[in-house]
């Protein structure tokens, strides 16, 4: 599955639903003002034989009234869209906010409970192998039933959710199926559609719920008010009518929700065997579900609100309705011999983590593929472009052993809401030292002499280690960055500049992590995940592009004639239009033209960014090797256009 494919897939998903939407709104208002002007008709003729005494006909009375219904459309369409807007707004805070909102509990980076520590673990292997931001972690505590969402806008506002019986029931194996399955949402773009398809359906029901509190407070008033006054009843009418038209809300709501999620689980469920190299996993945990007397029951929500956007259906829907494919039918995607009368007997009293707890830390195999080459060179894969959204089973292992393999202090302080800070600061001095006497003296002046010490010896430790623990280190720290307030994150931001800028160059090195730092503080910052992209025509994208492959080539390759083999290498695989190119004087290299291309290349769609990628792809690989410069720019890139790029897995050389 082709992770380009899968985000325009997202995209016209995301269209349907608004044209649904539409549809369903014009019903539901033809139907209020039709109701409306009923209702109004009704009591002038019953109330005052308006229409007998004024002689007026039918036509004529609504020709009348045209103004008012007019204003009961126009009120009605309001009152949906800024329903839907405001429940949109609401959960546009982050995911955090939509696991919160369901009774969960997070997860803190410390955690110690050995089930919880499990979770931990689990979500940051992925997370790494994956090439995202680790997200919040929360337990739904009350909740017996096996199930998991992810929610969010961004990857880097994502939260990951489970329930109490996930944790304690599913073996470690299975466990990693379902956040895989959950990671497969956050990569193919399905969150940000989740989180727009719960502000719609909130709207299309508003009216439903309206109508509820006017059929309880007309009933109420007709009880209590005078039998002379005739308007109670017509309240009750048009509440009853609301519930009514709301009830066909309902209808339209599930079967766009229906129509939507079935689809999406079948391929995340693909994409966590993919993931994972292994059916047994996700299979297992459906097979629990089936043979659990809590199945995947969440009671703590409405299953009408959220049912879409969870790993089980969360309710008992079932036929037209139903938001998830039949248990059986998913199971039999992954285990073709699986009968119904195979579901096992779940005992929740058998706690999953019992026969798997996690191993300790241990040092990294000698022959583990690497992110990074630390010394030499490294042979390239095939193809990077490829990778994007799509990671592997080896990417798991990798992860897996460099998570166990981070020194203890330095694993410590990235689960530390304040030495995650320091730690952060420390990954973006200077690496040769020559300059890192004044951005430790930079540091004092801002932060004090003790931690300036601590800071020190974060750095001291990093150089000790290969450089592919920087970016894993980065990614696991983000949650506990996360729970620092708005102001300290962007004084984060501006002492990150200070000290990058500190002896009046930028090396590419700094450059590459300070942008990889600065696009994922940005989204947390602002979790709708709005960035401002230059505004370009064709050719400006075009000018850009070229001017990032001519970079490329120039920072991995020693000679001109080699960094001119790889720039062409990259431009052939633009088309026709990109032959006029050529690589130019060094003039065209600086980081400065660097961070313009960048921020002009927000501006590409789907197509053109795979297109990039592919060229940016080819410019690194035409020798077969890769620099270290080559693959955090490559990393840049990335993180700043939102590819989930995976770790790019390649094998020590010795020079």
């Amino acid at each position: 599955m082709n992770f380009f494919d899968a985000q325009d897939r997202a995209r016209r998903t995301s269209r349907r639903l608004v044209a649904a939407y539409i549809v369903a709104t014009i019903v539901i208002v033809a139907g209020v003002t039709a109701l409306v002007g009923i209702a109004m008709f009704q009591f002038s003729a019953a109330g005052y034989g308006y229409a007998s005494q004024m002689g007026f006909a039918e036509g004529e009375f609504f020709a009348r009234q045209g103004p008012i219904l007019i204003g009961t459309a126009v009120l009605t369409a309001l009152l949906i869209f800024g329903a839907s807007l405001f429940k949109t707004s609401v959960l546009s805070a982050g995911g955090g906010r939509v696991a919160t909102e369901l009774g969960g509990t997070l997860v803190p980076a410390d955690v110690q409970d050995p089930l919880r520590r499990r979770l931990r673990n689990v979500v940051e292997e992925i997370a790494i192998a994956s090439g995202v931001p680790v997200p919040e972690i929360y337990v739904l505590e009350e909740e017996r039933g096996i199930n998991a969402f992810a929610a969010g806008f961004t990857p880097s506002d994502a939260a990951v959710a489970v329930t109490r019986g996930t944790l304690e029931i599913l073996e470690r194996d299975e466990l990693q199926g379902v956040i895989a399955h959950e990671f497969s949402h956050i990569l193919n773009g399905d969150m940000r559609l989740n989180i727009r398809l719960m502000g719609v359906l909130f709207g299309i029901m508003f009216l439903g719920l309206i109508g509820r509190m006017i059929v309880r407070g007309g009933h109420h008033t007709s009880i209590v008010t005078s039998r002379r006054d005739r308007g109670a009843p017509v309240i009750i009418l048009i509440g009853l009518g609301l519930i009514i038209i709301g009830g066909v809300g309902v209808f339209f709501a599930r079967i766009i929700k229906a129509s939507i999620s079935r689809q999406r689980e079948y391929l995340a469920d693909a994409s966590a065997v993919q993931f994972t190299r292994q059916t047994e996993g996700i299979a297992n945990a459906l097979k629990k579900i089936g043979g659990y007397s809590a199945g995947s029951l969440i009671t703590s929500a409405d299953p009408e609100e959220v049912s879409h956007m969870l790993f089980g259906t969360g309710a008992r829907f079932s036929g037209l309705f139903a938001t998830h494919p039949p248990l059986v039918e998913r199971i039999q995607a992954l285990d073709a011999s699986f009968k119904e009368s195979d579901f096992p007997r779940v005992d929740p009293r058998q706690r999953g983590a019992a026969s798997s707890p996690d191993a300790v830390h241990r040092g990294f195999a000698d022959d583990m593929t690497t992110a990074f080459a630390s010394g030499g060179a490294a042979v390239l894969p095939d193809s990077i472009a490829e990778t994007v959204g799509q990671p592997e089973s080896e990417h798991i292992d990798y992860a897996r052993q460099l998570r166990q393999s981070v020194p203890e202090s330095l694993y410590a302080a990235a689960h530390s809401a304040e030495f995650a800070y320091l730690l952060t600061i420390a990954l973006i001095l200077h690496r040769d030292g020559s300059t890192v006497d004044r951005q430790l003296s930079l540091a004092r002046e801002q932060l004090g002499a003790e931690r300036t010490s601590l800071l020190r010896r974060y750095y001291d430790e990093l150089a000790t280690i290969g450089g592919e623990f920087r970016l894993p280190l980065l990614a696991i720290a983000f949650p506990a960055l996360k729970l620092r307030p708005a102001q300290h994150l962007s004084y984060l931001v501006s002492l990150a500049t200070r000290m990058i800028e500190i002896d009046g160059e930028i090396d590419f090195y700094e450059y590459c992590f300070y942008r990889i730092l600065m696009s994922t503080l940005g989204q947390a910052i602002d979790p709708t995940g709005r960035r401002t992209a230059i505004r370009a025509r064709k050719k400006e994208l075009r000018s850009a592009t070229i001017d990032l492959l001519r970079v490329l080539a120039n920072h991995g390759n020693e000679s001109g004639e080699q960094s001119n083999a790889a720039f062409r290498a990259g431009r052939a695989t633009l088309g026709a239009w990109a032959q006029d190119y050529v690589y130019e004087s060094e003039q065209s290299f600086t980081v400065a033209v660097l961070d313009h291309s960048l921020d002009v290349l927000l501006g590409l769609n789907s197509k053109g960014k795979e297109a990039l990628l592919r060229a940016i792809s080819a410019t690194a690989v035409h020798d077969g090797r890769l620099s270290i410069g080559e693959a955090e720019l490559i990393r840049a890139v990335c993180a700043t256009l939102d590819y989930p790029l995976p770790p790019i897995l390649v094998r020590r050389t010795v020079d």
